[in-house]
């Protein structure tokens, strides 16, 4: 099927984790569907979940459209898992292909980021938050004509289940070759719209359009992904601090800042855990500490554990589809921390160096008196000849070193004295 600049059928694609950019373009597309009057609004699943707060937006505008939406899981291979769950349920007809799975629903309670189950309270509060899905669930389920008790499964019992089971357990409508052969069954299918509208579907024949992402969509869908994010972030520090530390490059501290900004604005769509902030800010500390005070390795082995965990829990979420994973936080802090160690030492070392240019690059030098000097008086310090006075008198010869230097004229004393 080709796209058609006003077709009765438009399509969008729902792939990967479910986050805010993904909630805000599904919304937009969904009122682009309702203006165009189309047929259906078709909506291809793969996600492993992703954010309560976006699923929620998603299925609210779902649930008030006055196109059908119909959500297919697609292709083989493919799931709606944990928040696709509930936006498969919620879709006016829902629909698998052969070899896909939904389920695995179950909501989980985190701090910094990480589930917890373990004490009365968190096993308390965990059941609150399950009451809580599960509650919301039965109600799409029901509306929807769909078996409640089995939806529950996906929630409380963490259930998935395959394209045949779910199809069984009447949890979709159908089970779809192909995109075509699931248009062909939907031509003349009944649906009755959340507000209880009913429709029937005319899919034969019909041309699809496609609903993509705009540019700024794509975009922030990107950087807003939080491993990108956190590698521009951990990026331009670095590249910031080279600037700062050798000042003149220029380039490093302007794409530095631009990474670091980026970085700033993916992060703000995401729940941030600002203990996992000031765990960084304590790891950068540490490096710095470990240069200074010669630590003995013990400050920077604090400094990476500390950015390790701090990267762990920057994403507040229990969700792994969009939290930073282990492997990611040691292969970002174990090289920052060299990197970073590496150019401190080296700034270290500059800062100690015995400054060579202007006057200040002057004093301690050794030179020759080229005439007697006391109030005035002239000497040869490497290869030039400078005014020069004395606090004492120094014959013609005599070897002498700078100890002041002023607006050309330098301060001696003669050596040996």
């Amino acid at each position: 099927m080709t796209s058609a600049g006003w077709a009765r059928i438009a399509r969008l694609d729902i792939n990967g984790a479910v986050d805010p950019i993904t909630a805000e373009f599904v919304a937009r597309s969904i009122e682009r569907a309702e203006s165009e009057q189309v047929e259906l609004l078709l909506m291809r699943l793969n996600t492993p979940g992703g954010f309560a707060t976006s699923m929620e937006e998603i299925i609210s505008r779902m649930l008030v459209s006055k196109v059908p939406v119909v959500a297919y899981v697609t292709p083989s291979g493919a799931k709606a898992a944990s928040a696709g769950f509930f936006i498969l349920l919620a879709a006016d007809v829902a629909a698998m292909s052969p070899g896909t799975n939904t389920g695995a629903a179950h909501p989980l309670m985190a701090i910094g980021g990480f589930p917890i189950e373990g004490g009365e309270a968190g096993k308390t509060l965990t059941q609150k938050i399950t009451s809580n899905a599960t509650a919301f669930l039965r109600s799409i389920a029901a509306k929807r004509n769909r078996n409640v008790q089995e939806a529950e499964k996906g929630v409380v019992e963490s259930k998935s289940f395959t394209d045949v089971e779910a199809l069984d357990k009447n949890l979709i409508d159908l089970v779809a070759e192909d995109e075509q052969d699931l248009l062909a069954r939907l031509d003349g299918y009944k649906v009755r719209l959340f507000s209880g509208n009913e429709r029937s579907l005319h899919t034969k024949d019909q041309d699809v359009s496609d609903y993509v992402m705009t540019t700024r969509q794509k975009f922030l869908s990107l950087i807003s992904q939080p491993n990108l994010a956190l590698l521009l972030g951990i990026g331009g520090l670095i590249l910031l601090y080279f600037e700062f530390s050798n000042p003149g490059f220029v380039a490093p501290g302007v794409i530095g800042g631009i990474c670091l900004l980026l970085s700033i604005l993916g992060f703000s769509f995401l729940p941030i855990n600002y203990v996992g902030v000031l765990l960084i800010l304590l790891a950068i500390g540490l490096f710095v500490a470990e240069v200074k005070v010669q630590g003995f390795g013990i400050l920077g082995f604090g400094g990476v554990v500390s950015m390790i965990i701090g990267i762990l829990i920057l994403v507040d979420t229990p969700d792994p589809a969009v939290r930073i994973g282990l492997g990611m936080a040691i292969s970002v802090a174990l090289p920052f921390a060299v990197i970073f160690l590496i150019l401190l030492v080296a700034l270290m070392k500059s800062l100690r160096q015995r400054v060579m240019t202007g006057d200040a690059g002057m004093i301690g030098l050794v030179g020759v008196a080229d005439s007697d000097i006391h109030s005035g008086g002239r000497v040869k310090v490497r290869g030039e000849y400078w005014t020069a006075h004395s606090d004492t008198p120094i014959r013609a010869g005599s070897q002498v070193r700078v100890i002041a230097a002023e607006n050309l004229t330098l301060k001696v004393e003669e050596i040996g004295r």
